[in-house]
């Protein structure tokens, strides 16, 4: 993978339809030259440049990305604190997109579906995988500005509550953070039959939203 400079971006945040997402060839565009917002050094800004990348490769897909969230994950990998640094690297994988064209193998996806990256994949059949497994086709009347967030935060707060504390029904549950994730969470509490969900936030702004949720309890450390 070569890259050649173009500008600088002063922001974590990637433009829409220029960068890759995962490591894998999830790619805005078929030629062998796509755009990237790329993570030279930690906590530095990101700079646009034109990457040559490989050909597709069988199990790969190659998505055209529309819309993108900015998770949490991208930041810590950005600012590499309390990790070992691996740079250079593309961020922006909470994200939604078509598919432009896909590998030999992938059987799941065709050119013109709308999907999701997502963060672990998986093949459907196996424990742990990747690969094509990291991208999940989706309705195609859903609307990709809205749902890209479905990729990483909303699966991970409602995975979390649903497939790994699940919580019983009539019980009690406590979600620290009412961000994207911690909302997430608290919908999978609900969904659970969790009575008393209680949200921890610094925030208080956050509790009428949290509402709509199913969080019926609140606390703020710094309040309370």
């Amino acid at each position: 993978m070569k890259f050649h400079s173009r500008s600088t971006w002063h922001s974590l945040f990637t433009r829409n339809q220029t960068f890759l997402i995962c490591k894998k060839s999830l790619l805005n565009s078929l030629n062998d030259v796509v755009e990237a917002a790329v993570a030279w050094e930690a906590g530095k800004p990101l700079v646009i440049e034109e990457v040559e990348v490989a050909p597709l490769q069988a199990g790969e897909v190659r998505l055209k990305i529309l819309f993108t969230s900015l998770c949490h994950t991208d930041v810590y990998f950005w600012e590499a604190k309390g990790q070992t640094p691996l740079f250079p690297r593309i961020f922006g994988h909470e994200a939604g997109g078509i598919v432009e064209s896909v590998g030999e193998g992938v059987t799941h996806l065709k050119p013109g579906d709308k999907a999701l990256p997502v963060f672990t994949g998986e093949c459907g059949e196996c424990p742990h995988l990747v690969h094509a497994g990291c991208v999940a086709k989706i309705n195609p009347e859903a609307p990709l500005d809205k749902v890209c967030i479905l990729s990483c935060g909303i699966c991970t707060g409602l995975g979390a509550t649903v497939n790994v504390a699940k919580p019983k029904p009539g019980s009690s549950v406590a979600i620290f953070g009412l961000g994207a994730v911690g909302l997430a969470a608290a919908e999978g509490a609900r969904i659970s039959g969790a009575s008393r969900i209680i949200g921890v936030d610094l925030v208080s702004s956050r509790f009428e939203l949290a509402k709509k949720f199913g969080v019926n309890e609140f606390v703020n450390p710094k309040v309370d």
